[in-house]
């Protein structure tokens, strides 16, 4: 039995190698020697990339608390018509990748765009007769950002919002608090710890966000790190740029636990929710429902029209053999991702069942550090590691006077699989440990007895339980893989494009109408996992 333990084990550790081994690349070259390119950047341009990086994400966590955390309470706390599609349609946003909304608010918002000619057209202002905010801004990238990323804050808010004990509520109406009372004095300092865990999700998205921020001419770290590899080829200065911005997500996680280090709240799931809601009458249900349905139209429902009306127009010019060959590319490179990172969940989880102990714990923590890193920072410690495969195959094969393969792993499609597979294993891991858990131990205890051997009783007893939790994580990897374009753009072979940086380098060029129906695409395969997660929340309470 042990030496079958082994076998699991030994799997399970370098699986964890594998996928911690990008990170550690990224602080072994940082610490390896300077160079003037970065003593030139950060004498000259990185304070000014660092201090629009904190001003990003304090300015979108703040603007996203202020969208989701009122919405969340309305939904959980509130009775409203057609609450039952708003539950859901409030999550649609985080489908929309934010570069594409930034796209489409620049081509409604600028000078040339719909909202100001309509204005000219109605004050009879001419140019430089009047003054009107710019999109391209740092501010502008604040509220596109926080559109998309304010749902992360919602759905763990309302979540909170609908455990909170129903004690307490009663509390509440007895004193004759109002719903505002009830909501500032109770409801809101008891989701304080879903508020910090949904924050600091909205930062990390943030940190780690290209499109939108390079699109808007914002300079943050994460451009520096693309403009270091790509503009001036230097992997050294790219890993230290890279450190920094892993230190800044370290800090930002040791600050969200921090934070809820004394907090022991339990709460009781109350049966009779529908009892404690409140029902809004009058102007404050119609500025409830303003608000909400507002937010939809905004930050998803318009986008989406947008998209759709130049897909229509544009389909002839957009229906092309380079789009559907992306299309495929991409398909090939989030499917591979897909089956490699449930086969690495598979393998760290029923180690761990197999074994529970802190070490089986630790690996599979370790195996989901990716999800933490920013795609960007993510896609240079990919590079630094499969140069390094590349040098020692090649220097090999001289050795051995055989003719030298080339770049069999930088220059092919297996950095941008390994580096999907290294970001994305965390969702198949969680997804899988979710079903596991719910697996009885008396089922392993009763399949050893019956001489049913490790493997066996994976595929035999396990497997046919977990199918449904191995299929979603599957899902979860293959649409979250087909969305990423950070590591996509440094990563992808000469000539190799997906559909993510296919609908960037357009709307890059300004032709939004090519890019429009690959970017319905995402959208829709984005909506995928939304409604995985809110059915989930909906068996759940």
């Amino acid at each position: 039995m042990k030496e079958k333990n082994s076998v699991w084990k030994t799997s399970s550790g370098v699986f964890t190698l594998l996928l911690v081994l990008p990170i550690l690349a990224i602080f072994y070259t940082a610490v390896g020697e300077s160079n003037d390119v970065f003593s030139h950047l950060f004498a000259t341009v990185m304070p000014t990339y660092t201090y629009n990086t904190i001003v990003l994400v304090v300015g979108v966590m703040v603007l996203s608390l202020f969208l989701g955390v009122p919405s969340a309470w309305l939904m959980a706390m509130c009775r409203l018509p057609s609450e039952r599609i708003l539950q859901w349609a409030l999550v649609l946003p985080l489908a929309m990748p934010g570069y594409i909304v930034g796209y489409i608010f620049t081509d409604w918002f600028d000078f040339a765009g719909p909202v100001q000619i309509l204005l000219r057209d109605l004050t009879g202002w001419g140019p430089g007769e009047y003054w009107f905010p710019d999109i391209r801004t740092l501010g502008g990238a604040i509220w596109v950002l926080a559109l998309v990323l304010y749902p992360y804050v919602y759905l763990l808010c309302r979540a909170a919002f609908m455990e909170q004990n129903v004690s307490l509520l009663q509390s509440a109406r007895l004193l004759k608090c109002s719903p505002w009372q009830s909501f500032v004095r109770i409801s809101l300092p008891l989701v304080r710890p879903s508020i910090a865990v949904g924050l600091s999700l909205v930062a990390m998205e943030t940190i780690g966000d290209f499109g939108t921020v390079s699109y808007f001419a914002v300079n943050t770290l994460t451009t520096a790190v693309y403009d270091t590899w790509l503009g001036y080829s230097n992997l050294n200065a790219a890993a230290k740029i890279s450190a920094i911005m892993l230190l800044f997500v370290v800090l930002l996680i040791s600050a969200e636990r921090y934070s809820r280090r004394r907090q022991k709240l339990f709460q009781n799931q109350f049966n009779s929710h529908e009892s404690f809601r409140y029902e809004l009458s009058g102007w404050k249900k119609w500025l409830a429902l303003i608000w909400c349905w507002g937010l939809v139209s905004v930050a998803f429902i318009l986008p989406l029209l947008q998209l759709c009306i130049y897909a229509y127009k544009y389909f002839a010019q957009s229906w092309t053999q380079e789009f559907q060959q992306y299309s495929i590319n991409s398909l090939q490179v989030s499917f591979s991702a897909a089956i490699i990172g449930v086969l690495v969940a598979l393998v760290v989880n029923f180690y761990h069942r197999l074994q529970p102990s802190k070490m089986s714990q630790s690996s599979m923590r370790l195996s989901s550090m990716g999800y933490a890193v920013p795609g960007t920072v993510l896609a240079i410690g990919v590079m630094v590691t499969v140069l390094s495969l590349d040098h020692s195959v090649n220097d090999f094969a001289k050795y051995m006077e055989w003719q030298r393969p080339g770049l069999i792993f930088s220059g092919t499609m297996f950095a941008l699989i390994f580096a999907l597979v290294v970001r994305f294993s965390a969702v198949a891991i969680g997804s899988i440990e979710s079903s596991l858990s719910k697996v009885s131990p008396s089922l392993d205890m009763a399949a050893k007895t019956m001489g049913c051997s490790q493997n066996a009783m994976l595929w035999r007893v396990h497997f046919p339980l977990i199918k449904r939790g191995v299929l979603i994580a599957g899902l979860l990897v293959f649409i979250e893989s087909m969305k990423e374009l950070n590591a996509a753009l440094l990563l992808r072979p000469f000539n190799f494009e997906t559909l993510a940086t296919y609908v960037y380098n357009f709307a890059s060029d300004e032709h939004l109408e090519l890019a429009a129906m690959p970017a319905v695409l995402l959208v829709l395969v984005g909506l995928i996992p939304l409604i995985v997660v809110n059915r989930s929340l909906e068996q759940n309470h």
